[in-house]
């Protein structure tokens, strides 16, 4: 089996063609997300034609899971799909269906150079039900207070396609136990589908910093579909402007948010190898 090896900001992939042979996609994201006897990555990507847009994304995260979007999973897809030759250069805009929708990822060049994308992540989602969130009333649900495990959370909940939940707080978001807490909020019986979460700090005026627990894949390096959730979630809390810069452990990322409509994210994405895998594919 063919594959390719990508990253956006960190958030790494294993990329397969799902357009060239079928296999049972969540046995082989167990196999080949392993850091220690697979390939190592923190979900696997399945391209596979679409009926209604350029191309379709499955993301598969490292616990066999499957997630509805993935921000730095869609950048990373269309790095991809740039370094096929599948994209001409007359091209400005890819079409991706993706289990939570239609996405459009718009191709960043300076001259003949690619050097980013910036992607639609939708319009949040902000009601409880729809998120989904075990709470009653039409949202948005902001600073609810939860106590997991001895801390004390306030957390603002957003869905972009899959579902957030963030807390702001006062100190380095480097000091807060992540690794500890993250694991007792994904799976806090409040989250019918698990959840995941954030915690962030804002640095400066549109300036913020993150890190991310994702759901079924454990503390990442990045998340687009979370970095998009803390940019809502600090607009609507007041502390965040139109446009902010998001620090995450890999990199960083540009959000734009009216407070209306589609939330825009721009950052980039990298091939890191292409390779064979010489286990077996579960059929």
């Amino acid at each position: 089996m063919q594959f390719a090896k990508l990253q956006g900001t960190g958030n790494d992939f294993v990329l397969v063609d799902g357009r060239q042979f079928e296999a049972d996609w969540p046995r082989l994201a167990l196999a080949v997300c392993d850091r220690h006897f697979g390939i190592g990555a923190d979900g696997l990507l399945v391209v596979l034609p679409s009926t209604n847009a350029d191309i379709r994304m499955r993301i598969f995260n490292r616990d066999a899971s499957e997630a509805e979007m993935c921000g730095n999973g869609i950048r990373c897809l269309a790095r991809w799909l740039w370094e096929q030759g599948e994209l001409p250069m007359a091209q400005e805009v890819v079409r991706v269906e993706t289990k939570a929708g239609l996405r459009t990822v718009r191709l960043v060049r300076r001259g003949d150079e690619l050097v980013g994308f910036q992607v639609g992540m939708g319009v949040p989602e902000l009601r409880p039900a729809a998120i989904p969130v075990a709470l009653s009333g039409e949202g948005p649900v902001l600073s609810h207070p939860l106590r997991v495990d001895g801390h004390d959370l306030s957390l603002t909940f957003v869905s972009m396609g899959n579902p957030h939940a963030v807390a702001f707080v006062d100190t380095p978001v480097a000091a807060f136990p992540l690794e500890h807490v993250g694991p007792f909020v994904e799976h806090h019986p409040l989250f019918p589908a698990r959840i995941n979460f954030e915690i962030a700090r804002v640095l400066g005026p549109g300036r913020l910093e993150a890190r991310v627990w994702e759901r079924g894949a454990g503390p990442t390096m990045a998340c687009g579909t979370g970095a998009s959730a803390v940019a809502v979630a600090a607009r609507l809390q007041g502390i965040g402007d139109n446009e902010v810069d998001i620090t995450l452990p890999g990199g960083s990322l540009h959000l734009s948010w009216d407070g209306v409509g589609e939330v825009l994210m721009t950052g980039p994405a990298e091939l890191a190898f292409h390779g064979t895998w010489p286990g077996r594919v579960p059929a």
